[in-house]
């Protein structure tokens, strides 16, 4: 469920209204950007950008980006892009630095089949070459083959699955695994073309000849491989989401050094999905409530933000 419940009698005049005036005079009123912006959906977002723009003839991101600094303005231009636009200036981000390559994962494994093909529509508008070509030129080998392989599928979505054909895929994925060849074409083939239905049966079935999970399979190998660390990644955003976000979180806040890039992306994109259940997940794994433990970690307007956005009333 989502942490954000925006207002069935939103005029879109009025809150660009009220962020025209929050941005006038000595300085800007980051309460008052806070107040509109964090309790409104990706449509009256959308809505209050056009407005904003007949009223004004100004960009509204573009004004947002010039009025806030730091992390509370990355966190509020992610807000207010649309969600594919905003999983596109991801993947781009995640491109330009190599240790980031989980967040293409976690894009195009998490998301709907129409959902990642709205990202790579939008990734081609705004920077005139496709997510694909892109993935391939920052990456090689076995790892751009796996990574072009997941943001070029179109999953079925349907509920069907073949009972026998998980068993098979789940016996090639044993054997890959016994004989330390993860990056072999078959395994890529079953994890970038099945249906996430189907790929959960073959990994249930994994689990029942195996006694444990192909993640904690992998896990016991060493970690210095890329391709293997990547290879989990898809396999958790496929089967247990959830839980692979609480993790994001979880090492986010206790590394040191607070992660605000990860806890950013987890909170602004997951707000208007599922992120009420990743805070009880959170709590049930941590014992503290993530509400808490981010107001723990962040400071000034970038906290209040947060906080909104993860269900915290005025």
């Amino acid at each position: 469920m989502a942490t954000i419940f925006a207002p069935a009698n939103h005029v879109p005049g009025e809150d660009a209204e009220s962020l025209y005036k929050a941005f006038k005079g000595w300085g800007t009123n980051e309460k008052a950007v806070i107040s509109v912006l964090a309790h409104r959906n990706a449509t009256q977002r959308k809505q209050i950008r056009q407005a904003y723009w007949d009223l004004y003839q100004e960009d509204l991101v573009k004004r947002l980006e010039s009025e806030l600094k730091g992390d509370f303005e990355r966190a509020v231009y992610r807000w207010i892009l649309e969600p594919q636009d905003r999983d596109a200036v991801l993947a781009n981000v995640a491109l330009k630095k190599s240790s980031d390559y989980h967040v293409i994962v976690e894009i195009a494994c998490v998301r709907s089949a129409e959902e990642l093909l709205a990202v790579r529509r939008a990734y081609q508008a705004r920077y005139k070459h496709s997510l694909e070509e892109d993935v391939a030129a920052h990456t090689t080998g076995d790892v751009r083959k796996l990574l072009v392989g997941l943001v070029t599928t179109f999953r079925y979505e349907g509920a069907e699955i073949n009972t026998r054909l998980a068993k098979s895929e789940a016996n090639i994925l044993q054997d890959a695994i016994k004989d330390k060849k993860f990056s072999n074409d078959e395994v890529i083939r079953i994890l970038t073309t099945r249906s996430k239905t189907q790929l959960m049966a073959t990994f249930n079935g994994f689990k029942d000849d195996q006694g444990t999970s192909i993640t904690k399979a992998l896990l016991g190998e060493p970690a210095d491989n890329e391709f293997k660390r990547l290879l989990r990644i898809a396999i958790r955003c496929i089967n247990e989401p959830l839980k692979y976000y609480e993790k994001i979180l979880r090492n986010a806040i206790r590394k040191f050094g607070t992660d605000e890039d990860a806890i950013t992306r987890v909170i602004v994109t997951r707000a208007e999905k599922d992120l009420l259940d990743i805070k009880e997940l959170y709590y049930k794994r941590n014992s503290v409530p993530l509400d808490q433990a981010v107001a723990k970690e962040t400071s000034g307007d970038y906290k209040a933000f947060l906080l909104a956005l993860l269900g915290k009333q005025d």
